[in-house]
């Protein structure tokens, strides 16, 4: 086709061929593209996303311009503009929690790096533009307020507790309310009760996506949880090392048991660069857990090297400029754009309700 036979009506078809990441449905059937413009040899056009896609934003901006050139392969110069909506999250569970996406970070067993793992995905989440909230329900062991190096006492306005706050981030932890040296003693009722605190009456606001940092194990949060709220899926973190990955398998199996969806697994502690040689050493071994993953059917959504400068800022409590460090930062990008991609592919085949948005 030449461009002097081009129409904006053929135009808007080959982009409606994109569906939206976040609802799965065509762009041809949302006032979600708009200001097309052409000449002979260039296109120019605007897409409206939803802050929830927005960490696969430009991914999904170059599979914009590569249909529109496989359409009309006489474009020379093809820009498309990303812009977002604002587009309301639903309410859902029992808890009237306003959010689009609940993801559970869980283990097998402690010490493999899960509650680091959970706040560094939240962190990059809100990082790459996304309305993010971050709750600690590792009642036993809360390390969330260490991690960002939060702390006080969450005040209670109209009945509503309100989360403390990590820039725009909410955060929710019993570290909040707990002194640091003090042990936390909860039988199942009252970790039911305080896990249903968290949910209902914190003051989360409207959210893309709510992580929630789980205990480690295999306890009966996971089952409070599906009991309370539909959750989107979980991501399980384990090492590399065989005797971590029996523990994984049985975290997987406690998620499928209670309904939950598994997301994928993250291969914590995978490998170490040394910093004087540049050699690589497999210190727990390398590469268990993708075997695990693709032995179970399970997503493999990407591993996180040891690395000495990640740990000790972590333990100052400034895990969020760590991760602005490339070399700490791009293994979790990659985890979250794996995560957020793989939310969207699910989207295409089952699209969720959703509001209709709000342009601007």
């Amino acid at each position: 086709m030449s461009n002097s036979n081009i129409t904006l009506a053929a135009i808007e078809q080959a982009i409606g061929l994109l569906s939206d990441p976040e609802t799965g449905r065509s762009l041809s059937k949302s006032d979600q593209v708009r200001n097309i413009a052409w000449t002979d040899d260039s296109l120019t056009a605007e897409i409206a996303l939803g802050t929830h896609s927005l960490p696969i934003a430009d991914e999904f901006q170059q599979r914009a311009i590569e249909t529109i050139q496989a359409k009309f392969p006489n474009f020379k110069k093809i820009d498309i503009t990303i812009s977002t909506i604002d587009r309301p999250p639903p309410t859902i569970g029992q808890v009237g929690l306003r959010v689009r996406s609940v993801i559970a970070v869980g283990s097998g067993k402690g010490g493999v790096g899960k509650s680091t793992i959970a706040a560094s995905i939240a962190l990059t989440l809100k990082r790459m533009g996304a309305r993010v909230g971050l709750m600690d329900a590792d009642i036993y062991g809360p390390s969330i307020p260490h991690l960002l190096n939060l702390e006080g006492r969450p005040e209670v306005i109209d009945g509503k507790i309100q989360p403390r706050m990590f820039g725009s981030m909410p955060v929710m932890s019993m570290g909040f309310l707990v002194e640091k040296d003090q042990a936390v003693i909860f039988r199942g009722p009252m970790l039911h009760g305080s896990i249903t605190q968290f949910l209902r009456d914190t003051n989360w606001g409207p959210l893309d996506y709510l992580i929630i940092d789980m205990p480690p194990g295999t306890g009966d949060i996971a089952l409070t949880l599906s009991q309370l709220l539909p959750l989107t899926g979980a991501v399980v973190v384990c090492t590399p090392q065989e005797v971590a990955l029996l523990d994984a398998v049985k975290a997987i199996s406690m998620f499928q048991k209670t309904k939950i969806p598994l997301l994928g697994v993250v291969e914590n502690m995978s490998g170490f660069i040394c910093p004087d040689n540049g050699k690589r050493y497999d210190i727990f071994g390398h590469g268990g857990a993708r075997r695990k993953a693709e032995e179970l059917s399970v997503p493999f959504l990407g591993e996180v090297p040891i690395n000495i400068a990640m740990r000790q800022e972590s333990d100052e409590g400034r895990l969020d400029q760590v991760l602005q460090d490339p070399i700490c930062g791009v293994p979790i990008e990659k985890i979250v754009r794996s995560l957020v991609r793989d939310l969207a592919q699910r989207n295409m085949v089952a699209p969720p309700k959703v509001s209709l948005p709000v342009l601007g």
